[in-house]
C-alpha cells in the first residue's frame, strides 16, 4: 500500500509550508547529493525575522520551544520542497536539533521531539529517523532552536502515458 502524499498529509493536518527563508550567510537552503538532500539548519522565522528569541529554560519555555521546533521542521520541508518537491521525499534519514539552552537545562530531546513528531505525522513510518539533540550556549540571530534535516530522495518517476504504456 502506498503512503499518503506528504503534501496531502500536510493539508489534512491543516498545515502549510512557509516561504523558504533566504540564506542569512554564505550558504544555500538545501543541497542534493545523489539520493540525499541535506537541508541547512532552519530557525523559526516569519517575514525574515526570528519569531522568538532567547534561551530555552530561561526566557523561552519548553512548550514554546516544542512549537518552534515544529515550525523549524516545516521550514526545512519548505526548503526541500523548493529543491526536489515534497512528494519526492522517500524518507527522513536524520534530524539534528540545536537548542539554545540556559545553564542547567537538559530537556533538549523534548524540544526536538516537536520536529520529530511533525515529521512522523507527515511521512508516517518514512518519517522515523536517526536524531541528535544538542544543547548550545547560543544560536544565530538569538534563535531558541534550529533544525536541520537529511532526507532520501525518491528517483523521478519515468514518463508513462495515462493508458499505462511507455512513451
Amino acid at each position: 500500500m502506498r503512503r499518503a502524499s506528504p503534501a496531502r498529509r500536510l493539508a489534512e493536518l491543516g498545515l502549510k509550508l512557509p516561504p523558504v527563508s533566504p540564506a542569512k550567510g554564505s550558504y544555500v537552503p538545501a543541497v542534493a547529493a545523489g539520493d540525499l538532500l541535506f537541508v541547512s539548519g532552519q530557525v523559526p522565522m516569519a517575514d525574515g525575522e526570528v519569531v522568538v528569541t532567547g534561551r530555552v529554560g530561561d526566557r523561552v519555555t519548553v512548550e514554546t520551544a516544542v512549537l518552534l521546533s515544529r515550525q523549524c521542521a516545516l521550514a526545512a520541508l519548505a526548503a526541500a520542497d523548493a529543491i526536489v518537491g515534497l512528494d519526492r521525499i522517500a524518507r527522513v534519514v536524520k534530524v539534528v536539533g540545536y537548542v539554545s539552552s540556559a545553564p542547567g537545562f537538559t530537556a533538549q530531546a523534548n524540544v526536538v521531539n516537536g520536529a520529530s513528531d511533525l515529521l512522523f505525522e507527515v511521512f508516517g513510518e518514512a518519517g522515523q529517523h536517526a536524531r541528535t539533540s544538542i544543547g548550545v550556549a547560543a544560536l544565530p540571530l538569538d534563535a531558541p532552536v534550529e533544525i536541520e534535516l537529511t532526507v532520501q530522495i525518491a528517483p523521478e518517476e519515468s514518463s508513462v502515458t495515462a493508458a499505462g504504456g511507455t512513451p
